[in-house]
């Protein structure tokens, strides 16, 4: 009987597996350090001091025992990688678990998509065990609005199915947040869906206050990880919800939100990435780098682990995970301190997987199935059908947010010949979201102010959430040809300039590569640093930005595959401003 001998190893009477001494060990029940062993049996701890003996012993070095960290929220789509090289590089941060929306995939391919996700991450093991728990979220926006083309659609009636499925531990973040509010019927019974399956619900509400956001929260959504300072997060709290601090590569809001954590609430507060792009989860961390980053800031570092353990389990009902102390699993991170959390070690169920900075377990072995496989299908593109008349001399331009995703509206006075608007000495460019899963013909045309880029176009098959293809570019004929060379390569990231064309093939469902980490960060800093060159901003991503300027749920201006998109009035809008 196992609780029989987890209690004789934890009394001391029998030897336990594993012993791990010389830590420190961090109490997320009283924000202590105190120096100690751990003793552990099948797979879980069965006790923390001294006098324990084990069948193995591995020496902690001096090192600092936290508990396994727990990514909150996070789209492993973003990284670029396969769900195999993600795990090999988030686990050498320190990440035992994430809740994982696979919203990105499932907008593409479908419930598959999700399948393939959990599939792949299932298949890694080291010692008999997986060395990342994934909590799987069904997506609850495909599409994120009806206001755009996506590769599935998933409605109440499929929700309500799929939900009581084991594949899905919840319902992801519910990011029509307009739809919620109101009251729409098809969105409302989504979220039943999920309370009647009594599974969590994760929340997306930017900028949402007041009544509004009672509303949101009176659906029972129980986070938001979308706020930009700290009365926002403030209030979300004080409405009962945990609020997500992000640490992503796309967006980050841990300095504009730190000092919202006090004494009394640090307990509401979770940390997630959303998204990280595999060059930052290699050189910068993952869960490990939020943590550095708001130590950083002035918060407490007891607090700040407590937000990537404890409070992830206590928020999502995880039991087992989260602290280190006696029946909770033996997930545990040798830091060391808590200050720079560089990793040493890392257990998962009293397991090895990582040492040294480097994961223990396969990840060359890729899952591929058919249903991610082949995913761009786009009518061909013309120099002629991205022109763009703007008769009336003024324009509604997107400018993005320095090291944001929110787009504001900006009015700007514009020139035309031959039936197009005239970029040449200007600070604009022109955006086209092409639709890549039907071959409809669909493009949705408009402006972006102030990104930078000069001398030709840039494009990629990730264009939030719909994930048709999206292309910036001074020149229709550079557009053009992207649009090309992405339906060419079945999906990736491609840049053309001075004539000379630049891929990289995004084979896994025009998102992802089935490269090994090494080569796509290679080639992604490549394409980067050639996008730079030719002007693109520092305080933009030259990629992940532009595919978040589709993403129709995000203040205040966005283009879709069916048009421009006013997110305030949740209606379309033209880019032409009528005198």
């Amino acid at each position: 009987m196992e609780l029989k001998r987890l209690i004789g190893c934890a009394s001391g009477r029998e030897e336990c597996d594993l012993l791990i001494k010389n830590v420190k060990i961090f109490n997320v029940f009283t924000g202590e350090i105190s120096a100690g062993e751990i003793a552990l049996a099948g797979g879980k701890i069965a006790g923390i001091g001294y006098g324990y003996r084990g069948k193995s012993v591995y020496d902690g070095g001096g090192a600092t025992a936290i508990p396994g960290l727990i990514d909150s929220h996070i789209h492993v789509e973003s990284s670029l990688l396969s769900p195999e090289a993600f795990a090999s590089l988030a686990a050498a941060h320190g990440t035992t678990g994430i809740v994982a929306d696979p919203h990105e995939i499932v907008n593409v391919c479908g419930i598959e998509g999700a399948e393939y996700i959990k599939e792949a991450f299932s298949r890694l093991s080291v010692g008999g065990v997986n060395p990342i728990d994934v909590y799987l979220q069904l997506p609850s926006c495909v599409p994120a609005t009806p206001f755009e083309t996506s590769g599935a659609a998933i409605d109440a009636e499929e929700t309500a199915r799929e939900i009581g499925r084991e594949l899905f531990f919840g319902l992801g973040e519910m990011m029509n947040y307009p739809a919620v509010i109101s009251g729409e019927e098809e969105t409302l019974e989504k979220l039943q869906a999920a309370q009647e399956a009594c599974k969590p619900i994760d929340g997306h509400a930017p900028t949402v206050s007041g009544q509004l956001l009672n509303a949101y929260a009176a659906s029972g959504i129980a986070t938001d990880h979308e706020s930009e300072n700290t009365a926002e997060c403030l209030e979300k709290i004080a409405c009962g919800m945990f609020v997500q601090l992000r640490g992503g590569s796309s967006a980050s809001n841990l300095k504009s939100c730190a000092s919202a954590v006090n004494e009394f609430n640090f307990r509401r507060f979770l940390i997630c990435s959303d998204d990280k792009n595999a060059r930052d989860l290699m050189r910068k961390g993952h869960v490990d780098d939020a943590l550095r980053m708001l130590v950083q800031c002035g918060i407490d570092p007891s607090h700040a682990v407590c937000m990537a353990t404890k409070n992830v389990a206590d928020c999502y009902g995880l039991r087992g995970k989260g602290a280190i102390a006696p029946a909770y699993d033996g997930d545990i991170v040798l830091v060391k301190d808590m200050l720079s959390f560089a990793v040493a070690a890392v257990f998962k169920a009293g397991v090895l997987t990582v040492e040294n900075g480097k994961a223990l377990f396969d990840d060359e072995q890729k899952y591929f199935p058919a249903a991610v496989k082949n995913t761009v299908r786009i009518r061909s593109v013309k120099a002629d059908d991205l022109k763009l008349d703007i008769k009336s001399g003024r324009a509604r331009a997107m400018k993005v947010r320095p090291y944001g995703l929110i787009s504001d509206e900006e009015i700007v006075s514009v020139d035309c010949k031959d039936g197009d608007v005239i970029l040449e000495g200007t600070s604009l460019l022109k955006i086209a979201v092409v639709e890549r899963h039907f071959a409809s013909g669909n493009i949705g045309l408009g402006l972006v102010k102030d990104f930078g880029l000069k001398g030709g176009a840039i494009g990629i098959t990730v264009a939030h959430d719909s994930h048709n293809m999206v292309i910036l570019g001074d020149n229709n004929g550079d557009m053009a040809r992207i649009a090309a060379a992405l339906e060419k390569a079945g999906g990736g990231m491609a840049i053309v300039q001075n004539g000379k064309e630049y891929v990289f093939p995004l084979d896994i469902a025009g998102l992802m590569s089935s490269a090994p980490a090494d080569e796509v960060i290679e080639k992604t800093e490549s394409l980067t640093a050639i996008a730079r060159k030719m002007g693109v901003k520092d305080c933009y991503e030259p990629f992940m930005t532009p595919a978040f300027l589709s993403l129709a749920v995000i203040p205040a201006l966005k283009l879709t595959d069916r048009g421009l998109f006013d997110v305030t009035k949740f209606e379309f809008t033209t880019v032409e401003v009528k005198a």
